[in-house]
């Protein structure tokens, strides 16, 4: 019966027309090459070379049986990858790109998922804001991630949408709260807004500039801050009004600004979640397990997109 290690042998002959190459390459006694190549002929039933001078020609029954080792050993290298992927998915590092919000809405009980299906992972959760949690992307520092989707160029990614979240506009003052923002409301409203540092890329603030474009102004920031959660509680002191992700404002006002409520934008506005990863890119089964699971926490708080 022939072997794996015998077709492995067999193609190592076939490619130098020598068996003493043969077993110089991969590391045998010439004489077990040799010994392993009869032990094939005669389980075929057939001779696979003839000796000419010091090396060995193949016969038309070897240029037939090539392909199909080629293919048996490949496949065999194949499960052996999947075998060791999975082996490593139990042991290794799995690192997955976020956005800095998101830790809101998936950051621990994401990790919590991994960790219940694979106890002895070391998990990393990379990222303050889409900008450069992109940046990564792109230098091959993560596989993939999840990300606001207006931060993103597609040029060399695959950006696939999984969720949208509605922005809305929180206040502790009530009569602000009484109807839908419209955006000549919102230019002149006194904001408090996170992400100071990526104020340039950040989704949100790309949005309401969008927003307010045929009002000619900008959004007014009377307060910048980095995080979201000090931004709400400013709010909740009555310093100023912001908007943030619908999400964020139901987890984040009855713990730190208890006094504040929100209401929606006119006409609605969303900041809309994908996950990317680099074009052609195979991706590992800690990719896939990670790209799994944040899909179905985003899409148990945000609204599903194009949901499976």
């Amino acid at each position: 019966m022939l072997s794996l290690h015998q077709l492995r042998l067999f193609l190592a002959i076939y490619e130098h027309g020598s068996i003493t190459a043969a077993a110089e390459e991969l590391g045998y006694a010439q004489p077990s090459v040799s010994e392993q190549i009869r032990a094939l002929e005669k389980s075929l039933g057939t001779t696979l070379f003839r000796r000419v001078g010091r090396g060995v020609v193949a016969t038309t029954v070897a240029d037939s049986l090539r392909p199909h080792a080629e293919r048996t050993v490949a496949a065999a290298e194949e499960a052996r990858r999947a075998v060791q992927s999975v082996v490593a998915l139990e042991t290794g590092t799995i690192r997955f790109g976020m956005f800095g919000i998101a830790r809101l809405y998936a950051g621990a009980g994401l990790i919590g998922d991994v960790l219940a299906r694979h106890p002895g992972v070391r998990v990393e959760l990379v990222g303050q804001n889409s900008t450069e949690v992109a940046e990564d992307l792109r230098r091959g520092r993560l596989e993939a991630a999840m990300l606001a989707v207006s931060t993103v160029a597609s040029e060399g990614m695959v950006v696939t949408p999984v969720a949208r979240e509605e922005l809305v506009y929180i206040s502790t003052d009530r009569t602000r709260l009484s109807s839908p923002v419209t955006a000549h409301r919102l230019s002149q409203a006194s904001l408090v807004m996170p992400e100071t540092t990526y104020r340039a890329e950040d989704s949100t603030r790309q949005t309401l500039r969008q927003m307010l474009h045929e009002t000619g102004r900008n959004p007014q920031t009377r307060i910048e801050v980095e995080d979201i959660e000090t931004a709400v509680e400013l709010v909740g002191m009555g310093y100023a009004d912001s908007v943030i992700p619908k999400g964020a404002a139901l987890q984040l006002l009855p713990r730190l600004a208890p006094e504040a409520g929100w209401v929606s934008l006119r006409p609605r506005q969303y900041d809309t979640f994908a996950i990317v990863h680099r074009a052609g890119a195979t991706l590992s089964p800690a990719a896939r397990l990670m790209i799994e699971l944040a899909t179905a926490r985003i899409q148990a708080i945000a609204e599903p997109v194009n949901p499976r």
